[in-house]
């Protein structure tokens, strides 16, 4: 509750939970506000915004451009949330289990963690994705692939600073197993930094779908904000909304996420709040 207020008061986190739960809106209410297809053509190509009913302009095949936006903020909220997910578990497990056994398992799994590290996350996801067949669940996993390095990292340095604690050592005279001492008692006192840097991942996710639909390497079958920008980047000087629209989704989307991350680690971080306060 404590901490509850405490976000309840930092400015710039409430803008950006204010702005995320506008765009979660968007995408909750897209199939009731355009229950057309965001494929179907619905006016002339190039309708500019205002004109033919429609809010924000056509693009090339006369399909809503509103539309696009709010069915694409369904598919990057999914793809962001359940990438961000799929790398907190992978980083998380990795980073647990470096820490809290040391030795030559830490060294063999941060020797791995680092040789990820050296790839370039963006070329990386493009050669996964080229691979195997471009689909939702492809992404999620590629994403997720790509993006679990920091916390598995982060997740190794608080289990390094907290497996040597008294409640660890007393919890190991209790006769208490391994799992449930890294699950019951090292892992929740660790969960605080890796929620804030899971949230900003999101954002990341987010990014990095957008990058990958804008190159054609996207689910084919489904409308998002990059694929959107790629449509219409070979007309931006006739049709400028096509591109700057889904460009602002992304924008105001993505910074939503780092103001609530930003927000986020302030409230969990009491070397923060003691400085704030």
């Amino acid at each position: 509750m404590d901490a509850t207020r405490a976000f309840l008061r930092h400015p710039s986190g409430m803008v950006g939970l204010v702005v995320l739960l506008v765009v979660v809106v968007i995408a909750l209410i897209a199939p009731i506000v355009f229950p057309v297809s965001p494929w179907e053509m619905v006016s002339a190509p190039f309708t500019p915004p205002g004109e033919d009913g429609l809010l924000l302009g056509g693009d090339t095949l006369g399909r809503d451009v509103a539309a696009g936006v709010a069915y694409g903020a369904r598919v990057s909220l999914v793809i962001g949330i359940a990438s961000a997910m799929a790398a907190m578990v992978i980083g998380v497990t990795i980073g647990a289990i470096s820490g809290y056994f040391g030795g030559k398992v830490d060294l063999v799994l941060m020797r791995m963690t680092e040789l990820f590290q050296t790839i370039p996350a963006f070329v990386l996801a493009i050669l996964l994705v080229a691979t195997f067949n471009p689909s939702l669940l492809t992404i999620i996993l590629t994403i997720g692939a790509v993006s679990w390095p920091p916390l598995a990292r982060l997740t190794r340095a608080e289990f390094l600073r907290l497996r040597n604690r008294e409640f660890v050592e007393a919890a190991l005279c209790q006769g208490e197993g391994t799992l449930r001492i890294v699950l019951g008692h090292i892992l929740p006192n660790a969960i605080s930094p890796i929620l804030v840097v899971t949230s900003l991942t999101v954002a990341t996710a987010i990014l990095l779908e957008s990058a990958l639909s804008f190159m054609g390497l996207g689910d084919p079958n489904l409308m998002s904000w990059g694929f959107m920008i790629g449509a219409g980047r070979t007309v931006i000087r006739n049709a400028w909304w096509m591109s700057v629209f889904p460009g602002l989704a992304i924008l105001i989307t993505v910074l939503a996420i780092n103001l609530f991350g930003e927000g986020l680690s302030d409230v969990l971080n009491p070397r923060v709040s003691r400085r704030r306060s």
